[in-house]
């Protein structure tokens, strides 16, 4: 497990974007402005709903390399980064106790088709666990060393 911030609805894009790339993880719970953790933002769907029209994902395998809706792409990005992280916000994510089990971590998140949990003890927001963690740990066992991590 490692600590993340807690996106909030005054938070934009461009924090979120950088939290998780400093976190290596896919998504942030979000929380109310009383603190209550209410839902998640994922890079995935931040991408999905600024950057990918719908046709253009039902027409994935046949689309060419250049594309005319990529045009002005700078500006496009920088409106992005700068809008609020709020309106990206979706259903709560699963979360396990920080007492449990690497393995019941790795059981869940093939369980439920996911890379990442949220990590709590007794209901408050620790941190994440994300699958790549999960194999520096075990390779981590495998060796009698800890795996460096980058960055």
């Amino acid at each position: 497990m490692f600590p993340t911030k807690i996106a909030t609805r005054d938070m934009s894009v461009r924090e979120f974007v950088i939290e998780c790339t400093r976190a290596n993880t896919p998504g942030l719970p979000f929380a109310t402005p009383s603190g209550r953790i209410s839902g998640r933002v994922t890079l995935k769907n931040i991408l999905k709903l600024s950057c990918l029209p719908d046709y253009i994902v039902e027409n994935a395998r046949i689309l060419g390399d250049h594309l005319s809706c990529m045009d002005n792409i700078e500006a496009k990005t920088k409106e992005m980064m700068e809008s609020p992280v709020e309106a990206f916000v979706q259903e709560p994510h699963l979360a396990i106790e920080v007492d449990s089990t690497a393995f019941k971590a790795l059981a869940m998140m093939e369980q439920n088709d996911t890379s990442y949990l949220f990590v709590v003890d007794k209901g408050q927001y620790l941190g994440a666990v994300t699958i790549q963690s999960l194999a520096r740990k075990l390779a981590s066992i495998d060796q009698g060393n800890p795996v460096q991590q980058d960055g």
